[in-house]
């Protein structure tokens, strides 16, 4: 089973006078990029939650957010009484006023307002806690619903490649042979002597050079690793990676190797498949 790098889960916490939305997204990355934002009251449970989202969530470009919303009355801010009304006093010396007017004059000046730090209630953070937890499920779930969808093209492309493999392994006679001819018709086309003992065996030399059993035997091999470590119960994006790597070290061979037209186009098939393969690769857990 795998996973997609790409998700998105989403929980609310409402609280009596607040509403609390926990947020995560997900791209794809080859570590773990972690951006958290909050507000400033939950900073110093940071840590925490960056140990709790890289255990959950491994690998990705992963942005977390709380968002609060006051749905009550919650104030961290009290009107500093004795320090507006001198404020106003002041002001009375100065203009002739409204006394409204000069409250709105005296609460924008300095320490008008008391700011009270708030700390953070424990069975409030129990509560994040938990709605952090069902946010991790939830774009856990979106991962992995991601993953069987790439998991199907996976399959479906290897299959591919091993149809191809199974018409180059067909061909492959039929290749020796034109080889053979063709070297043949070179050689009597210089309308000289030559020695066909001599022949024959520079002729084995050369068909030895250019034969792929090894390439088709490993390519095969491959192709049924990567359904394999498809299969296996962890979600490992890399060594799928690998694995591709080693595919395409093998088709590449068999190309080169090939010297004949319509294996070629054969391998050039194979190429585009394993192309698709690599590109979703990127985004496997």
């Amino acid at each position: 089973m795998i996973y997609s790098m790409t998700g998105y889960g989403k929980s609310v916490l409402q609280l009596p006078t607040k509403k609390i939305t926990i947020e995560l997204k997900s791209l794809n990355s080859k570590n773990l990029d972690l951006n958290a934002r909050m507000p400033s009251i939950y900073r110093e449970k940071e840590l925490l939650i960056r140990k709790q989202l890289a255990n959950s969530l491994v690998r990705g470009k992963v942005d977390f957010s709380i968002y609060v919303e006051v749905t009550g009355e919650d104030s961290s801010s009290q009107i500093n009484k004795p320090v507006v009304q001198q404020y106003i006093n002041q002001l009375k010396g100065v203009v002739d006023g409204d006394e409204i007017e000069l409250l709105k004059m005296a609460v924008r000046f300095p320490d008008a307002l008391n700011t009270v730090r708030e700390e953070i209630d424990e069975n409030e953070w129990k509560s994040i806690q938990t709605e952090i937890n069902n946010a991790v499920v939830a774009i856990n779930t979106y991962r992995k619903d991601e993953g069987k969808v790439l998991e199907t093209d996976f399959i479906k492309r290897v299959k591919n490649i091993d149809i191809l493999l199974d018409k180059v392994i067909k061909i492959d006679p039929e290749r020796v042979e034109a080889v053979r001819e063709r070297l043949l018709k070179g050689v009597e086309d210089l309308k000289e002597k030559y020695d066909e003992n001599r022949f024959e065996q520079e002729l084995v030399y050369y068909i030895e050079k250019f034969d792929i059993t090894e390439e088709k035997v490993r390519l095969k091999n491959h192709l049924n690793y990567f359904i394999e470590t498809l299969n296996s119960n962890d979600s490992n994006g890399k060594k799928l990676g690998f694995i591709g790597q080693e595919i395409g070290r093998e088709i590449n061979t068999i190309g080169s190797k090939s010297n004949f037209a319509p294996m070629q186009q054969l391998v050039v098939q194979m190429k585009d498949e394993l192309e698709k393969i690599k590109e979703q690769l990127l985004n496997v857990l």
